[in-house]
């Protein structure tokens, strides 16, 4: 059994009530209304981690000159909790979080939380907070850790001081409309990231980044933007906050290559043992967009689907720019797309066995 840390309980003084918590499960959002607790940590650089506890959730009081609001070093995480049909409530892949998120930390130059304090500390919030895990069809309990620099300090250098803190969010479908395929505008004038910059790291800045071209695809009628990278502004790479995926003709699934400019998504991984388990080739490996589209034209691209923990897999059925409009599959989700979702969803909600051992049981 994995180790985990301990974190101490200071229960909420003013917990919301029986029908304040059923309102609130009753009309799910994403990432609106947070439980009544939320599990913190804190690194100095003269004792290293301690303060380990869950407690009320609060706003946090922090000075202007907080190093976070200057130079944006900060890291997050973000997986589910799910309720299986016994009552149990169990999570997908978290040593896979706690590992991206200390590899964020280490690109930031922010100290490492283990695997244990990661653990330790989403178990003490769930089991805390259980009874705010839905159990509606396509519900979860969204888990929110995240890391920031909280030294008072505007000198440019790392902080001496970080906090740590996990909160929590019911959620419904990422998508209103749920597993219904999306619309992408593909953006060629901004970039996510660059060559040795921050890409492979979850952090806020990547975000930020994201945030107007995605309003350009929203003015455009598309509810997510696929980047290009930034050295050849022709290779597909990611959205704004997931991966992508191309099926061929002949069953194989593509997707771009890690290169160090694309997020390593825990969803992403996971599709790929399905698919090579399930017996379909796999390619990792460069794709530009002129190839996506010639072969959306001949028939030799037959799906477009992307990933990610909020959406888990969603149909991508058009792509758009400035100079094409492109149907994909009639609008449909494909098959292969529907057989990825169906599996990976089956197996975090304990509708079908776990033959990779990814579920953690949390309460």
């Amino acid at each position: 059994m994995t180790e985990v840390s301990t974190f101490a309980v200071k229960p909420s003084p003013h917990p919301r009530s029986l029908a304040d918590r059923a309102a609130a499960l009753e009309d799910l959002h994403f990432g609106s209304v947070f439980t009544d607790h939320m599990a913190r940590a804190r690194w100095t650089t003269a004792a290293g981690w301690g303060e380990r506890r869950v407690e009320a959730y609060a706003p946090l009081q922090l000075d202007p000159a907080t190093a976070v609001f200057h130079y944006a070093q900060e890291v997050f995480e973000g997986l589910k909790a799910y309720r299986h049909s016994d009552g149990s409530v169990w999570t997908f892949r978290p040593e896979a979080n706690a590992a991206r998120l200390a590899a964020s930390a280490r690109r930031l130059a922010l100290p490492e939380l283990s695997e244990a304090d990661f653990l330790g500390s989403i178990e003490a919030l769930v089991q805390t907070d259980a009874e705010w895990v839905p159990s509606s069809p396509g519900s979860s309990l969204y888990l929110r850790p995240f890391m920031f620099a909280s030294e008072s300090f505007i000198g440019v250098r790392p902080s001496g001081e970080v906090e740590y803190l996990v909160i929590a969010s019911p959620v419904g479908p990422y998508f209103s409309a749920g597993f219904t395929p999306v619309s992408i505008w593909v953006d060629r004038d901004f970039h996510r990231v660059g060559p040795g910059g921050t890409g492979a790291a979850k952090c806020g800045g990547n975000y930020a980044a994201s945030l107007l071209p995605q309003r350009i695809a929203a003015e455009n009628g598309c509810e997510q933007v696929c980047f290009l990278d930034a050295g050849t502004n022709s290779r597909i790479e990611e959205l704004g906050g997931m991966n992508t995926f191309f099926v061929t003709a002949d069953g194989a699934i593509h997707t771009p290559r890690l290169s160090g400019t694309i997020l390593e998504g825990i969803t992403r991984s996971s599709i790929l043992q399905v698919a090579e388990q399930t017996g379909r080739q796999v390619r990792e490996r460069d794709i530009t967009l002129t190839e996506v589209l010639d072969g959306l034209g001949s028939g030799e691209v037959t799906e477009v689907f992307a990933c990610g923990t909020a959406a888990v897999v969603t149909p991508i059925g058009r792509l758009k720019s400035t100079d094409f409009d492109v149907a994909i599959n009639s609008g449909e989700a494909g098959p292969i797309t529907s057989e990825l979702y169906e599996t990976i969803t089956d197996i975090q909600y304990g509708r079908r066995p776990d033959a990779f051992g990814w579920m953690h049981r949390l309460a």
